[in-house]
C-alpha cells in the first residue's frame, strides 16, 4: 500500500510540473481563452471549497477579511484546482504508463 502511494505521489507531482508547464506555454501562445475555459472547470470545486471551509480557515490563509466572497481569492482557488484536476489526469495516465501489471 505504501508503494502504490509513493508511486502515485510521484505520477502526481510529475503531473503537477506538467501541467503548469502547460499553462506557461498557453500563456506564452497567447491561447487566452484556453486558459480561462480551464479556469471555468475549476470553479465547481473552488466554490465547494469557500463554502464548505469555515471562513476564519480562509482569513488565516489569505489575511482578507471575507476571502470566501473576494473575486480575486475565487480566481486564482478555481486556477489551483483546476491545474489540479489536470495533474491528476495526467498523473492517472503516468501511473497506466508506468506501473502497469
Amino acid at each position: 500500500m505504501l508503494r502504490f502511494f509513493m508511486q502515485f505521489s510521484a505520477c502526481f507531482a510529475l503531473g503537477l510540473v506538467v501541467s503548469g508547464l502547460i499553462l506557461i506555454g498557453l500563456m506564452f501562445f497567447g491561447q487566452f481563452d484556453l486558459i480561462h475555459g480551464l479556469n471555468v472547470t475549476g470553479k465547481p470545486l473552488a466554490w465547494l471549497a469557500l463554502e464548505v471551509l469555515p471562513d476564519g480557515f480562509w482569513e488565516r490563509l489569505t489575511g482578507l477579511t471575507d476571502a470566501a466572497g473576494n473575486p480575486h481569492v475565487r480566481s486564482f482557488l478555481a486556477l489551483c484546482a483546476a491545474l489540479g484536476q489536470v495533474g491528476l489526469l495526467l498523473a492517472l495516465g503516468f501511473m497506466r504508463l508506468w506501473y502497469r501489471s
